[in-house]
């Protein structure tokens, strides 16, 4: 996620804050504070030995807020005719040639088309959570160079060391969407090499920030939470635990929970702004029908993969299909939602774009 504009205002305390203390509190801390109460869940249940996650972790983690999160970006964008207009182009062209680009990946074989969407994934969930820090950084007002590159720094070693120990210590019991989509190839002595500097990183992070609080009297709170939750859930779904569980239950919550409180937000902005336009009248209504919506199109979508491909969940989506053969056409078909949002979101939050 790139960065946007935030209106300047005089520092104060409710500009720590990008949306309320009690929304940013509750949509990026809550979510690391409940992968953590499911880690020691887990722990007690056992579910740490187990191949994959139980059923009741999948459902909300996966298809509620991994899946439903994808398809807020459509909301976003197609749902607004100004949006449209304003880069007709863009928003046509992004899912024509993901599309495209998803097909001939394909071509080269299933193994190849996961890992290639697996690194677009991961580029996309780093990205994100360093978003997230520099939309913090402009709300707060610091434009120093020493805490822009300590900041990025941090929140960069924060999501791609845990990412190089799990390339260097391959396999593992978990994968980012299938077993093998990852390279191997990278040695250990990588992640030996730059676990110090790891470290040096968050405590030189947290000597400052201390130093902001206490001295300075300029916290900033909201930025603190995500690296500090980043850290946690990052190190401890990759680093610590070799569990599926444990890797959903980390890596999901605190990624597609705040997205989707940013584009609520940015969509209540714009129904102020057009109320007889579509986006305005859906907006309006309320969190509950946007939720409803996103859930109702990840489970069309999660229904279409099961039945055409997976073949695993028949007591939620229906027997599958036979479909053999066209799986060179179904899969990319399938994935574009994914594609379109890993591809869109490096646009729509940029510092020219409409201010949430």
């Amino acid at each position: 996620m790139a960065t946007i504009a935030l209106p300047a205002a005089r520092v104060r305390a409710e500009s720590f804050w990008l949306f309320s203390r009690r929304l940013d509190l509750a949509v990026f801390l809550g979510p690391a504070v409940a992968s953590a109460l499911l880690l020691l869940l887990g722990w007690r249940l056992g579910l740490f030995e187990a191949d994959a996650s139980p059923e009741w972790v999948w459902v909300p983690a996966v298809l509620l807020v991994d899946v439903a999160h994808v398809w807020s970006t459509g909301f976003r964008v197609y749902l607004d005719g100004e949006e449209l207009r304003r880069r007709p182009f863009l928003y046509a062209l992004v899912p024509a040639a993901g599309l495209a680009s998803a097909l001939v990946v394909f071509q080269f074989g299933a193994a190849a088309f996961w890992r290639a969407l697996a690194y677009v994934a991961v580029f996309h969930f780093v990205r994100q959570q360093y978003g997230w820090v520099a939309l913090y950084r402009g709300r707060r007002r610091e434009h120093d160079r020493l805490g822009h590159w300590l900041d990025s720094a941090t929140i960069y070693a924060a999501t791609l060391y845990p990412l190089i120990y799990w390339h260097a210590h391959l396999p593992r019991r978990f994968w980012w969407f299938l077993p093998g989509d990852f390279a191997p190839g990278v040695p250990e002595a990588a992640a030996s090499v730059l676990e110090p500097v790891y470290w040096a990183l968050l405590a030189s992070y947290s000597a400052r920030s201390l130093w902001a609080w206490v001295v300075l009297r300029r916290p900033n709170p909201g930025k603190d939470i995500v690296v500090a939750t980043t850290a946690f859930c990052w190190y401890a779904g990759i680093v610590a635990l070799d569990s599926d569980f444990a890797f959903t239950v980390t890596n999901v919550l605190i990624h597609g929970v705040p997205y989707m409180a940013l584009v609520y937000v940015a969509g209540r902005r714009r129904a102020a702004e057009a109320e007889g336009a579509l986006v305005g009248r859906f907006f309006a209504l309320g969190a509950a029908p946007f939720l409803a919506a996103l859930w109702a199109v990840a489970y069309a979508e999660e229904l279409l993969w099961d039945r055409s491909v997976w073949l695993d969940r028949e007591w939620l989506f229906g027997a599958g299909w036979d479909l053999s053969g066209l799986e060179f056409v179904i899969v990319p078909l399938l994935a574009l939602p994914q594609v379109t949002h890993y591809l869109l979101d490096g646009f729509i939050w940029r510092r020219k774009a409409r201010q949430i």
